[in-house]
Formats: structure tokens, sequence, C-alpha cells
């Protein structure tokens, strides 16, 4: 599955309405980043590079937004969302370059189990890890 990550409903709505103009197959799904539009890799080279664009130019259009929102602050960012093992929860923000290159790799639920992970292993080293103070 491709997944492509919503942080604004009108920006989700608007690839939504492309997806079903080129008459592709989708689910959706909120998850802790935002709500994820889930398509089949089963599509011609075509379809998917319109999709990519689509998808680019919106999130040019989110960053914007962020801008916008912050003042002209210029800051980009997007971030997973994780709970300590305290119980606490977490957001570890990401530039959306990286978290975009994450989310072509791996799904949304592999990369809050990977950062979980890192997370687990810094707050409870002990012998048993090759990182050592």
């Amino acid at each position: 599955m491709l997944d492509y990550i919503f942080f604004d409903d009108t920006l989700r709505t608007a690839f939504i309405e492309f997806v079903r103009g080129k008459n592709v197959a989708y689910t959706e799904k909120q998850d802790g980043m935002g709500t994820v539009i889930a398509i089949g890799e089963d599509l011609d080279e075509e379809t998917s590079e319109a999709l990519e664009t689509r998808y680019d130019e919106l999130m040019d259009a989110q960053a914007a937004l962020t801008d916008q929102a912050e003042g002209g602050a210029n800051k980009h960012l997007a971030g997973v969302r994780i709970t300590l093992d305290d119980g606490t929860p977490c957001l570890v923000p990401l530039e959306p370059e990286i978290a975009n290159r994450l989310l072509g790799a791996f799904s949304v639920e592999e990369i809050q189990a990977l950062f979980s992970h890192i997370a687990r292993s810094i707050a409870n080293r002990g012998e048993n890890t090759l990182c050592r103070s």
C-alpha cells in the first residue's frame, strides 16, 4: 500500500477528490500523525506519477499553511506520536522531507513502532545496550 498522510482536512479532501477523479480505490484512516489515505500499489506509472505530483503540491500547500499559522516563521515540521513507558504522550518532531522519506518506505504503524522502540531503548539503557555513557 502507498500511504499519503494529511494534517489538514481541506487538503485531504482535495486529494481524495483527485484520487476519485482517477478512479483509484483508497481507504482512509486516522492515526497519531493525521489522516492516512492508503492506495494499492498496482497502479499504472502515469496514474502513480500523477498522484505523487498532486500529493507534493498539497504538501507544499500544507507547508504554506504552517508558515501562515506560525506568522511566517518558516518552521516546517511533521511528527511521530508515541507514548513513553511511563504513559506520557510525546510528539517527536521531524522535518517533512524526512517524514515523507520514512512514509515512502514504512507504514505509519511501523514508524511509530520504530520511534517507540528507540525511546524505550534510550530510557532503559542497561548492560545489554550498545550505547553506554
